[in-house]
C-alpha cells in the first residue's frame, strides 16, 4: 500500500491547490449550508417510535371515580383523563409523525464541498487503499502511516469486501464510496482519507455528474 505524494504545509490554499478548487476550495460565505445538510442528515435517519397512548386508548377507566355532588372534590367521569397519572397522552406522539427534512441535490452538493473546504486541512491522499487479504493489521498500518487518528473517514471509489473485512474490527473508522460522501460525516471526521481514484469521481459527482 503506497501513499501518494502529498505534502501538507499547513496552509488551506495550500493543500487546496492540489486537489480541484471548485469542490475543495469553494466560498463558505457562512455556515448556514452546512449546518441545514447537517441537520438533515440527521433527521432522515430518526426512527418514528414513540407511539403514546390517547384518553380513548387507555384501558379502564370506565367507572366514575367518585359521584359528582356532594364529596368537595372536582367532578371527573374518568381515571382515563388526560390529567390524571396513568390516563391518556393529550397530544403525544402516534408514530406517524414525519420527522425528515427534505434538501434539494443542488444545496446537497454545493453543502458537501462547503464541508470539504470548511475540513481539507484533515485530508491525507493515498493513491490507492489496497487491501488483499482482509488483514486488519495492514489497515491500521496504513492508518497509522498517515497519523490518522480519533474519527477517520476513508473514502474509496468502490469498496471491496476484504475493505470492509479490515476496517470493520477498528473503531471510529467508517468507510463510504466516493458517491456517498455526506456533510455529517466530513464534520464529524478528524481525518478524512482519500484514495486518488476517487477524488474525480467526487469532482463528477458533486459539479452534476449522476444523482
Amino acid at each position: 500500500m503506497s501513499v501518494a505524494t502529498y505534502t501538507k504545509t499547513g496552509s488551506k490554499a495550500t493543500v487546496a491547490a492540489k486537489l480541484p478548487k471548485e469542490v475543495f476550495a469553494v466560498e463558505v460565505p457562512n455556515h448556514e449550508l452546512v449546518k441545514s445538510a447537517y441537520v438533515a442528515y440527521l433527521a432522515n435517519g430518526r426512527g418514528n417510535l414513540a407511539v403514546t397512548l390517547k384518553r380513548g386508548e387507555v384501558r379502564g377507566g370506565g367507572k366514575k371515580p367518585w359521584k359528582q355532588k356532594g364529596t368537595g372534590r372536582a367532578r371527573f367521569g374518568s381515571t382515563r383523563n388526560p390529567i390524571w397519572r396513568g390516563g391518556g397522552i393529550a397530544f403525544g406522539p402516534t408514530g406517524n409523525e414525519n420527522y425528515s427534512h427534505k434538501l434539494n441535490t443542488t444545496s446537497k452538493r454545493v453543502a458537501t464541498k462547503q464541508a470539504l473546504t470548511l475540513t481539507n486541512d484533515k485530508l491525507a491522499i493515498i493513491e490507492k487503499f489496497d487491501i488483499k487479504k482482509s488483514k486488519t493489521s495492514e489497515a491500521i498500518a496504513l492508518l497509522a502511516k498517515l497519523e490518522a487518528t480519533g474519527n477517520v473517514l476513508i473514502v474509496v471509489n468502490q469498496k471491496t469486501a476484504e475493505m470492509q473485512l479490515s476496517l470493520r474490527n477498528i473503531q471510529k473508522v467508517k468507510l463510504v464510496s466516493a458517491k456517498f460522501l455526506n456533510v455529517y460525516d466530513i464534520i464529524n471526521a478528524d481525518k478524512i482519507v482519500i484514495e486518488t481514484d476517487a477524488i474525480a469521481t467526487i469532482n463528477d459527482w458533486l459539479n452534476g455528474g449522476t444523482k
